[in-house]
């Protein structure tokens, strides 16, 4: 997907925060003033598939990436 693509760093993206279960990068065609997007490292393909498991990336890496993504 483009954004494993985003993660290997095989295409260029503007990454305003990464840590080993996540990367915050901003959005190419930005929709508001503050616009950018937090994935999973791990494959999720929808949050609907999400598992007991992969909690902590979800809710709490993700708000933690947006928390350090606002301040950049």
């Amino acid at each position: 997907t483009i954004f494993s693509k985003v993660i290997d760093k095989s295409i260029p993206a503007d990454i305003i925060y990464e840590d080993h279960m996540c990367l915050a990068f901003r959005d190419i065609s930005p929709q508001a003033p503050v616009h950018f997007l937090v994935i999973p490292r791990i494959p999720i393909p929808r949050i609907s598939a999400a598992e007991d498991a992969d909690a902590e990336v979800v809710k709490e890496k993700s708000h933690q990436a947006v928390r350090k993504s606002a301040q950049a």
